[in-house]
């Protein structure tokens, strides 16, 4: 891409905040993109081929949100979690194994989403994300999901297309949460803790996939339980 069009995106950005550049086949992050470190907000570089996030990116007091889905990232700097203000951070689809424990400093933290990436153990540290709504964790490696997961604010936890055979009762701890997908993962139903139907806020629990019939879900103590929580749900929406 000629220095031309990134110079007039550059100037765009100066005025809106908001630096989007999709699909260009980018090698590396814009180095330019230092000279706006005070008013960007949006920053979106998907379907690139950036293969370095950074140490710099913490100096993006500013930004809101930052998106890098489908680019060949394999870490993520520990730099991130100066971005105090940062409310989405969306890295779907790259190479990612493990999360820097920094990522816990990110007290704004709406969305964070790392569907498609290559995480084989439940990140850890994630509990200090007190406004955290949605953490996708679907299409990686997990086989476990830890005790720790009682922590986690989140209203929604997206597991699916994992290899989760362990599934913690500490799950429906989870102050917050409303809808826990676990499709197309490693389950059997004698792993399906019962306090998620029994004592959990969980309204929507999707294990289709797994290696149960999901009928069978009836026959388990509390699914009546659960099925009040799912129908005053619906209701809501209807």
């Amino acid at each position: 891409m000629g220095n031309s069009a990134l110079k007039s995106h550059l100037e765009t950005s100066q005025k809106t905040g908001v630096f989007q550049l999709t699909g260009k086949g980018l090698q590396e992050f814009p180095e330019e993109l230092q000279r706006l470190t005070n008013n960007l907000r949006t920053v979106d570089l998907s379907g690139n081929k950036i293969e370095v996030l950074p140490a710099a990116i913490g100096n993006f007091l500013q930004l809101k949100s930052l998106t890098l889905n489908s680019n060949r990232l394999t870490t993520i700097p520990s730099e991130i979690g100066k971005l105090k203000k940062l409310e989405t951070l969306s890295l779907n689809g790259n190479g990612i194994q493990q999360l820097p424990p920094t990522l816990g400093l990110l007290k704004a933290l709406r969305t964070l989403s790392l569907a498609g990436n290559k995480i084989s153990e439940f990140p850890s540290g994630l509990g200090s994300l007190r406004q955290l709504d949605l953490l996708d964790l679907s299409r990686n490696k997990i086989q476990n999901v830890p005790a720790e997961v009682s922590e986690l604010q989140a209203i929604e936890i997206n597991l699916n297309q994992n290899q989760i055979s362990v599934l913690s009762a500490e799950v429906s701890r989870c102050p917050r949460l409303k809808v826990l997908r676990l499709e197309e993962n490693c389950l059997e139903l004698s792993t399906i803790p019962l306090s998620i139907l029994t004592d959990s806020q969980v309204s929507l629990f999707s294990v289709e996939g797994n290696l149960f019939e999901v009928k069978k879900l009836r026959d388990l103590d509390g699914y009546d339980k659960y099925m009040e929580r799912f129908t005053a749900t619906k209701k809501k929406f209807i």
